[in-house]
């Protein structure tokens, strides 16, 4: 899978969470900017685990605490 297609992936499921249009995401800034919590960041692990079927980190989100940082290591 390419970081295209995970970062894609990532910004739709952030944006959903969050309440906030796609485009208002900048993939740059740290996930805890957010305000991302250790319930959601648990609940993307899982998900991103099914999407890639592979087993992932729980401290992934922290990890790397980006999307474009996240998305790059997972490609």
């Amino acid at each position: 899978m390419t970081k295209e297609h995970i970062q894609d992936w990532l910004i739709t499921a952030f944006a959903r969470v969050l309440e906030i249009a796609p485009e208002e995401l900048d993939t740059s800034i740290p996930f805890e900017r957010y305000g991302i919590d250790s319930a959601f960041a648990v609940q993307l692990t899982g998900d991103l685990e099914k999407l890639l079927g592979r087993s992932l980190s729980p401290t992934l989100l922290y990890d790397y605490p980006s999307i474009d940082l996240l998305s790059a290591h997972l490609a």
